[in-house]
């Protein structure tokens, strides 16, 4: 059992770290258009010469070039594979968060790669680092990813004990036991019902996906895990919201990796207290679950993507792709 642990930390950190990002980039492109305003003679040939550049671009596309909309990689990582991808993009307009989880079993090939694990999208931070993952989701979404954030092993525990526990409704008895020698003992034993969990018993609570025997757990497997992190995630933002922002982002940073740095973090940090619950929406990668080759795959579907990200985006693309060139998405 892979340690699938770090969904909520990861999403926690999405909504601070992406507004701040926003409020980053804001300023740095209101910086950079004032100091253009004061330089440009001719604003008149600039418009011109947008338009012209314009040309021939889908109502997305040109929707994705001027939008002032920030990106975040969020991974959790064990060893040189990815267990936990969402991608958070937020609108500094509107104040929207919108999370996309990305199924760890995603089918993302590439040259040279041939063994079936190293399909997984996974894998693909093992061999080409961050870069290289924010370039696959990049592939699938079809926008770009502008910043990343990472969460260590404890990130969890630690954050979830600061906010002194997180309730959730447990869907059922979770058991499960893993004494596979070179590993630390797994215990998980988490009644079924509405409770709040500490630290400890809230990594069990993402971890789990089916007992020993395979006769409960999640019928629809990571995808059921995923809908359970999902509100297991909001339910951590909601408490987050009673409690002082800054003291928040101080007990994370310690955890994870950025990109972004201590400073701007902290400083536009503060604005998350404009976000609310309504304000944060979460979506799952569009695609279905299905075997090859006796693995276990999630194969998106490039359709369904391009409606959400459209939807995300505010914007409907007419432009329809053929079969064709969604297969080939599908195969990149």
């Amino acid at each position: 059992m892979k340690h699938f642990i770090k969904v909520f930390s990861i999403a926690f950190l999405c909504f601070m770290l992406a507004f701040g990002a926003g409020m980053f980039t804001y300023v740095k492109f209101a910086n950079t258009a004032d100091s253009a305003d004061a330089n440009d003679n001719n604003p008149d040939e600039d418009s011109e010469q947008e338009l012209i550049e314009d040309e021939g671009l889908s109502p997305f596309e040109r929707a994705v070039k001027h939008s002032e909309r920030v990106n975040v990689v969020l991974l959790g990582l064990e060893g040189p594979r990815t267990d936990t991808i969402m991608f958070a993009s937020f609108d500094p307009e509107t104040n929207k968060v919108d999370m996309i989880s990305i199924p760890r079993d995603t089918y993302y090939a590439d040259k040279g790669y041939p063994q079936g694990d190293q399909k997984k999208i996974n894998a693909k931070y093992g061999r080409s680092g961050v870069e290289g993952t924010k370039k696959a989701i990049e592939n699938i979404l079809k926008v770009p990813v502008h910043n990343y954030v990472s969460v260590t092993y404890n990130g969890v525990e630690s954050i979830v004990d600061a906010l002194g526990g997180v309730e959730v409704n447990v869907p059922f008895h979770m058991v499960y036991r893993d004494t596979t020698p070179g590993r630390k003992p797994l215990y998980i034993n988490i009644p079924k019902g509405r409770q709040t969990l500490d630290g400890k018993n809230a990594v069990k609570f993402l971890r789990y996906r089916k007992s020993n025997d395979g006769r409960s757990g999640y019928p629809d497997g990571d995808l059921g895990r995923i809908k359970a992190q999902q509100k297991f995630v909001q339910s951590a933002i909601k408490k987050a919201f009673s409690f002082r922002i800054i003291s928040v982002v101080n007990a994370t940073l310690d955890h994870v990796k950025t990109d972004m740095s201590k400073t701007d973090i902290l400083k536009y940090g503060t604005s998350a207290w404009g976000i609310n619950m309504d304000d944060i929406s979460m979506h799952t990668l569009p695609g279905r679950p299905a075997y090859r080759n006796g693995l276990s795959y999630f194969f998106h579907d490039p359709s369904g993507v391009r409606d959400l990200v459209e939807d995300i985006y505010g914007v409907k693309d007419e432009t329809e792709k053929t079969p064709k060139e969604e297969e080939k998405e599908t195969s990149d």
